[in-house]
């Protein structure tokens, strides 16, 4: 009530109350009805025969290119991660407060955020695909993916290192711990909710590209042979197919399978920050119980070392 009477004495912050309420309710419903109507056309088409091993004409299967989502996603975060994160680590901890290059390095990776996935695509064919002789193949898909991530990887794991208090840094080195220590021991830790944030942010990205692995990954609609084999992702697979017009059922049912294995890899994010920050809420009452009982324990003139 007392929110309420504050707005009626403030009309212009009743304006823009109001204008951010009617956003949020026109942003879910614009999302519910977009995933309402997938999954109205799309649940009544799904069929086993949509998941039989092999790809033809007749059942359209699209579990080949489920396993080549799955594996593009992983190889993409397993290069792209570690990269970003150390990339973040340097920028944020090591990296000379005001520099020139900090500065150059943080606008060239926002630019690089707003490039057109087709560009990416071009690149990658004429550099994995020709130059590096990959040819269409899983590693040129992931390694095209690789560039387009790793500016978004790098931003918020910094952003998240950034938002880490000074406290924490300060604490650690009074207690004796080194600069590697109390970044890998402290620093990280407690950035890694904000850090898993971009990495879900990433996937999507992964998950739902088109025409970027159209031309680094192809369009084959089978199992690859391994790194350098040919294959399709679900993204690719329903590009395909609703532009032959000729299975647009088998599309619909593509898409709800698609959006089912994104919610699917969000939650399993979600679960994984939430149990690392419990844990890492659990070790620090653990050390700060076992400091406090070193202060009481201690005499006077002893030194506490962690």
């Amino acid at each position: 009530m007392n929110k309420i009477k504050k707005l009626r004495c403030h009309p212009l912050s009743a304006a823009v109350a109001a204008l951010v309420w009617l956003s949020a309710i026109l942003t879910a419903a614009v999302m519910i009805s977009l995933v309402g109507f997938i999954v109205g056309k799309g649940v009544r088409h799904l069929a086993p025969e949509l998941f039989a091993f092999t790809y033809d004409s007749n059942n359209v299967s699209l579990f080949p290119a489920l396993v080549n989502t799955l594996l593009m996603t992983l190889l993409t975060l397993l290069i792209a991660v570690p990269f970003g994160i150390f990339s973040a680590i340097y920028l944020a901890e090591y990296a000379k407060k005001g520099s020139r290059i900090v500065g150059l390095i943080r606008i060239m990776a926002e630019t690089l955020q707003g490039i057109p996935s087709i560009i990416y695509g071009l690149f990658g064919m004429l550099f994995f695909c020709t130059a590096l002789r990959w040819r269409l193949s899983l590693l040129a898909g992931s390694m095209t993916l690789v560039i387009m991530i790793l500016p978004l990887v790098i931003r918020t794991a910094e952003e998240a290192l950034i938002a880490v208090p000074d406290a924490y840094r300060e604490a650690s080195f009074g207690l004796g711990a080194g600069k590697l220590r109390t970044i890998f021991r402290v620093v990280l830790p407690s950035a890694i909710p904000g850090i898993l944030s971009g990495v879900v942010l990433a996937t999507g990205r992964i998950v739902g590209e088109t025409a970027a692995l159209i031309y680094t990954a192809g369009t084959l609609a089978k199992l690859p042979s391994g790194l350098l084999g040919s294959g399709r992702t679900l993204a690719v697979h329903m590009y395909v197919l609703s532009t032959e017009g000729l299975y647009m059922d088998q599309a619909y049912a593509t898409a709800v399978v698609l959006i089912v294995v994104v919610l699917i890899l969000n939650a399993l994010s979600t679960l994984l920050a939430w149990g690392l920050t419990r844990s890492q809420g659990t070790q620090a009452s653990l050390f700060e119980q076992d400091f406090a009982e070193q202060r009481v324990c201690a005499r006077p003139g002893d030194s506490i070392v962690a």
